[in-house]
């Protein structure tokens, strides 16, 4: 696992708006790192290009803002490439005295992870001189395999940058190698400086670094620090081959990302929903977070999507494959208990909404005062073809948690996809034939507590794989997570 600078591009700079190019062979999965350099009466925060992220920026170095002197700022925004971008632009407003900025795009590269994470802080050195030490506010986490990017920012074009360096207590940075320094001479001037430190080597914790260099003359300035790390984290989506189909999913490599928190959303086209029991989890300290999908649609492709926090209030998104799950039937389930059965809606005639109301005869005018109106109520007949599936949903409504059935097509269909709160059932039996008819009297509801979590296995689904207590023993010699993410169909 290495990240290592690649390519550097030209610097721009102008009074107000810049459009530096990216490096001649930037390519795609590279990771590109747009510094800036700005000054400005009002000290604002340059526009972030279109496609790019912001990753922090912060102003420094003390005074009033004037020629060779003053706060200037530095930013950095970050953009994981995918090939063919075109070269950002970023402004600050124009029309003030002295005004400048001026930009570089960078680019590293990775040979492992899932993906890039970073993280940001910053300094100032108010005390002119020529040995620059900004002690950064923010302490990051840090770790061997780190790769670390250090900018500065300092008031006069003509005050060079050299022995570049970075520190913080108890860890042990790379060989820092200079990769810019150079002159923004438009309006009051500045300099743009840059450095990268090789991967961390040695020590792991939470602390502030301060960056350091040395000047040609004597001045003050701006500092940031850019932590850079490959992505541990990541989401997986399995389809087990049970009935009803469920989903395991799981966000893993938390911990190597210091992720705090994470929600677990099922994506079809655009619409995120939220996966039982995985919304906004404290995952701190774990290295992974396991949920099950039991209310999918059927027969639509889908994937899942994971918002994780890190420890710095920074969100990361994380996509897996995509599934479908198919069944050869209608579904009545229970998606807690993990149990369903195998129908097919005959008829759904009707949807009965009712409300409230007292009307009275004021005058001649007829005025009505009501209440909202209520939720669809319905008669749903459903069929069953077997006594095995006539006894699945004897369970299913014998047992159902909080009263609530999910019930689903064959292939999704708005309007009968949802969660049903039944109120009576009538069986009707065909005595000589397996066939039986069902009248279900529902009101459609919202789905179960997001608090109550789906189960990944049934006791029956044990029961069907192992005879005895032994023999589960010995099948799952690790730990408990091995039974959840067990695959227990045919």
């Amino acid at each position: 696992m290495t990240i290592s600078y690649s390519l550097t591009g030209a610097t721009a700079s102008h009074t107000d708006t810049v459009s530096p190019g990216l490096p001649s062979g930037a390519a795609a999965g590279m990771l590109a790192i747009l510094q800036v350099v700005s000054g400005h009466p009002n000290d604002n925060v340059p526009s972030t290009p279109s496609g790019w992220t912001l990753a922090g920026s912060s102003s420094g170095g003390g005074g009033t803002f004037g020629s060779g002197t003053g706060p200037r700022r530095v930013t950095f925004f970050v953009r994981v490439l995918v090939g063919g971008e075109a070269a950002p632009t970023t402004a600050i407003p124009s029309g003030s005295t002295g005004s400048m900025i001026g930009a570089c795009v960078v680019t590293l590269s990775r040979t492992a992870g899932t993906g890039w994470r970073w993280a940001y802080t910053n300094g100032d050195d108010t005390i002119s001189g020529t040995s620059f030490s900004a002690a950064c506010s923010t302490a990051l986490t840090w770790a061997v395999g780190d790769f670390t990017v250090i900018g500065y920012a300092l008031p006069s074009s003509s005050v060079t940058l050299s022995a570049q360096g970075v520190a913080a207590t108890g860890i042990t940075f790379g060989v820092v190698t200079e990769r810019l320094d150079n002159a923004v001479a438009s309006g009051n001037t500045a300099r743009l400086g840059m450095a990268s430190a090789q991967p961390v080597s040695a020590g792991t914790g939470t602390q502030a670094p301060t960056a350091s260099a040395t000047l040609s003359a004597a001045t003050t300035g701006a500092a940031a620090v850019l932590r850079i790390r490959e992505a541990s984290s990541d989401i997986n989506a399995t389809a087990q081959s049970v009935f009803p189909p469920r989903n395991l999913v799981s966000a893993t490599g938390l911990t190597g990302d210091d992720i705090v928190t994470a929600t677990l959303y099922r994506q079809v086209g655009t619409d995120l929903t939220a996966v039982r029991a995985a919304s906004g989890i404290d995952v701190t300290g774990q290295s992974s977070l396991l949920r099950v999908d039991a209310e999918q649609p059927f027969g639509v492709s889908l994937n899942y999507v994971a918002i994780l926090t890190d420890v710095n209030g920074t969100q990361w998104t994380v996509f897996s494959g995509p599934i479908t799950s198919t069944v050869t039937s209608d579904v009545i389930s229970d998606a807690i208990r993990g149990v369903g059965a195998a129908v097919f809606i005959e008829e759904w005639a009707d949807k009965k909404r009712t409300r409230d109301a007292t009307q009275f005869n004021v005058g001649g005018r007829i005025i009505v005062v009501g209440k909202k109106r209520s939720a669809p109520q319905a008669t749903v007949t459903v069929s069953t073809d077997t006594d095995d599936a006539g006894d699945d949903l004897q369970d299913v409504l014998d047992n159902a948690t909080e009263g609530t059935i999910m019930i689903r097509k064959q292939v999704t269909l708005s309007g009968v996809d949802g969660h049903l709160a039944l109120l009576d059932d009538d069986e009707r039996r065909t005595w000589t034939i397996p066939f039986r008819m069902w009248d279900l009297d529902t009101v459609e509801v919202e789905a179960w507590p997001d608090v109550l979590e789906a189960a990944g296995f049934t006791l029956q689904d044990i029961a069907d794989n192992f005879s005895t207590l032994q023999d589960i023993a010995n099948f799952f010699t690790t730990n408990l997570l091995a039974i959840a993410l067990y695959d227990f169909g045919p």
